[in-house]
């Protein structure tokens, strides 16, 4: 069977990248979708990491059920990642996807992929990957302005921002988007019970 343990312990099959490659698009898409209320919005543009973690927990945890090897998580994160990087997206947030995603798979893969608690903390490390840029734009908003502008955003949307800025938003950023992937996950978990308990997969 493939979710045998001497099947978890080989490499990556072509069935598994095609897997690993629908379900990207799929955790882009929700990515994509979650944001979308919010990104347009230069006052509520810092709440797009909240937006783009609340639809993809039951992916993303599907995903691991689906693929519980090393490697899916990561590779999600790199091709996300690189699709931002296309669609002109500040390098932040690129890096951050790429970066989380890693992380992300280690830390299911502490559990051998088997533990829910894990996977889900699996997706709100990988959900993090979004405030990349914000964190950026409060470390240093002059050069993230810069490149925004470079990239083609208009000085009117920036201007926006800076008079929406406060001290605390990458607080509600960073534990908004921690809560709401963590809900995201649970509610993944109910979804797919029964799944996950077909895969082996435990509390």
């Amino acid at each position: 069977m493939s979710n045998s343990p001497a099947a978890n312990r080989k490499g990556l099959t072509v069935k598994d990248l095609v897997t690993i490659g629908i379900f990207s698009a799929l955790l882009f898409i929700t990515i994509l979708v979650g944001g979308l209320f919010f990104a347009p919005n230069p006052v509520l543009t810092f709440y797009m990491p909240l937006g783009s973690a609340l639809l993809g927990g039951p992916v993303f945890l599907l995903l691991i059920a689906k693929v519980p090897k090393r490697g899916p998580v990561m590779t999600a994160g790199i091709l996300i990642g690189i699709i931002f990087f296309a669609t002109g997206m500040h390098w932040a947030m690129d890096i951050g996807y790429i970066v989380m995603g890693i992380i992300a798979d280690f830390a299911a893969g502490s559990r051998k992929y088997k533990s829910v608690r894990m996977n889900i903390l699996a997706y709100m490390l990988f959900s993090i990957g979004c405030t990349g840029t914000y964190i950026m734009y409060f470390i240093d908003p002059a050069s993230w302005a810069s490149t925004m502008l470079r990239g083609g955003t208009e000085q009117a949307y920036i201007d926006t921002m800076n008079a929406s800025a406060q001290n605390w938003v990458l607080a509600v950023i960073l534990i908004g988007t921690l809560t709401v992937a963590a809900f995201s996950g649970w509610v993944g978990n109910k979804m797919l019970k029964k799944q996950f308990e077909k895969a082996g997969i435990t509390a």
